[in-house]
């Protein structure tokens, strides 16, 4: 019963939108065929115009850029996986899941849709879209005909007049073999399939990005010259999300595509609500004004306004909280009272974090300016250092110290350094920092006081470096005994150390005189 009344309110809701549409779209009843044929010519070289004049109901703001850009994208590609992380309500819905596909199938470059939603009833409602559109746009009907044939989107497909196919699933559904007689998908759009009741449930969502990889993209026709494109459409709301695992896995085969020097068929187009929350300069200001978002951040729980329209994971730690992340411009390193570079390399295999942070203190300030925070070798490590050296010309400030960690096999760190200065022609003067530690997590928790004094600063230039990205999702996670990395936290604390320890030396006053040893 309760399916039923679901259904018949998804009818209810479908109908008053086709209404809608036919009530939307006139048409010019004097228009000469000559005219008619001019006008569509015109209209389809230009996406942004074609939508906007075809749907009126949905294109009540002018396009921003980047539905331009994605648009651009996918029709100038045969074969291309976009995702679309785009803060909610910027309209990736609308373009991805009705707009570009009707654009292709009107142009005779899309044969096979196939819509993949959270459930299979959400997936209904967003296929009922180009239905919709098909049935009851005049200006659509006027213009390229009825094309609307058989099937119905309630049942998860339909099909057109010249054999185009409409299919919808619901995310985790049997994909494989999908097809209808001869025909495989050859344009796939997974929208806003992420979960918030699952995204602590790693194996839920590892399954999830392994079922995209596998069982969707298994769909399209293997061969040469086949179309395949796949679109993914979702805003990034949490760090164990498919959606930003799976913009992880998407920045793999980007960086694969840079090192083989080819162009990469994966792409990433990330779009915030607001360029910074300074300004709140909006990246649709067609749509929605700076002081529209800036009522919206104020009325809204920051951490909700920072997951939904920025893509920022906000997630509270049981020692660190979110809220004591701060971010500003650094000053130039001259300004500084001591400046240290510190780094833990880890005694462990590559696949270990390794660390170095260059850290500043002014006053009671203290700034993390630069960040290498990557699961990879001492040597990739070093180069990075030496290549700061050189581009920032660290050479010029005399005040900064260069250490690393640790009391055992320094020789064998060291000389990654090394190596690399001899590859240069000049060293970079590292040095261990062979001082008797406490235990690791005790020393950490101490630094959360000066988070929670907001003495410490993050660089905002590097604010969406995957370093610095990972240094703060270190710090939410930490816990002892939690099991999560430690690397960057613990290089911080050691460079937090070393500046007390220079800057106290700095401002300690001796007095010198004689002793008067008659009192002795």
């Amino acid at each position: 019963m309760a399916v039923d009344i679901k259904l018949q309110k998804l009818l209810g809701d479908y109908d008053a939108h086709c209404r809608r549409i036919a009530r939307a779209t006139v048409i010019n009843l004097n228009e000469t065929p000559a005219e008619r044929i001019a006008r569509i010519k015109a209209l389809e070289s230009d996406y942004v115009a074609w939508f906007e004049y075809y749907f009126l109901n949905f294109a009540k703001a002018p396009c921003a850029w980047f539905h331009r850009k994605i648009a651009d994208d996918i029709t100038d590609s045969d074969e291309i996986y976009e995702m679309l992380e785009i803060y909610r309500s910027g309209a990736k819905s609308v373009h991805a899941d009705m707009g570009i596909p009707l654009y292709l199938m009107f142009k005779g470059r899309l044969k096979f849709m196939l819509l993949i939603g959270q459930t299979e009833e959400k997936a209904q409602k967003l296929l009922s879209a180009c239905q919709a559109q098909l049935k009851y746009n005049k200006r659509l009907i006027n213009d390229y005909g009825n094309r609307y044939q058989h099937g119905d989107w309630s049942a998860g497909k339909f099909l057109t007049t010249d054999g185009v196919r409409f299919m919808c699933l619901g995310f985790g559904q049997d994909a494989r073999g999908v097809r209808e007689e001869e025909c495989r998908p050859d344009y796939i759009v997974v929208d806003d399939v992420d979960n918030k009741k699952h995204v602590n449930n790693n194996r839920i969502m590892r399954e999830g990005v392994e079922w995209l990889f596998e069982d969707l993209m298994g769909c399209f026709d293997e061969a040469d010259g086949s179309v395949k494109r796949l679109i993914y459409a979702n805003n990034n709301f949490h760090k164990n999300s498919i959606t930003n695992r799976l913009k992880d896995k998407f920045k793999v085969q980007i960086a694969k595509a840079r090192e083989a020097g080819v162009p990469s068929k994966y792409r990433i187009i990330s779009v915030p609500a607001v360029k910074d929350l300074t300004t709140f300069e909006p990246n649709w200001p067609e749509k929605t004004s700076a002081e529209y978002w800036r009522n919206k951040f104020q009325n809204t729980p920051s951490r909700s306004f920072m997951r939904e329209y920025m893509h920022v994971h906000m997630e509270d730690g049981a020692v660190f909280q979110a809220a004591d992340m701060q971010w500003k411009k650094m000053l130039p390193y001259s300004e500084y009272d001591a400046l240290v570079f510190y780094g833990d390399l880890s005694y462990k295999a590559a696949a270990c974090f390794k660390g170095m942070m260059l850290v500043g203190k002014k006053g009671r300030e203290f700034h993390i300016i630069h960040t290498f925070l990557r699961q990879s070798t001492r040597a990739v490590l070093a180069k990075w250092l030496y290549d700061l050296y050189e581009d920032r010309e660290l050479h010029r400030c005399r005040k900064i110290r260069y250490m690393i960690e640790g009391l055992f096999s320094m020789d064998e760190f060291i000389s990654d350094f090394d190596a690399e200065g001899d590859a240069r022609g000049y060293h970079i003067p590292v040095r261990a920092d062979k001082r008797p530690k406490g235990d690791k997590y005790d020393r950490i928790e101490a630094t959360q006081s000066y988070f929670e004094r907001r003495n410490v600063w993050l660089n905002i230039d590097e604010k969406e470096s995957p370093d610095q990205v990972e240094l703060v999702d270190q710090y939410l996670a930490f816990e002892k005994g939690s099991g999560s990395m430690v690397d960057g936290p613990d290089a911080v604390e050691g460079a937090l150390s070393e500046l007390n320890s220079v800057t106290r030396t700095q401002k300690a006053t001796y007095r010198v005189g004689f002793r008067d040893s008659r009192k002795y």
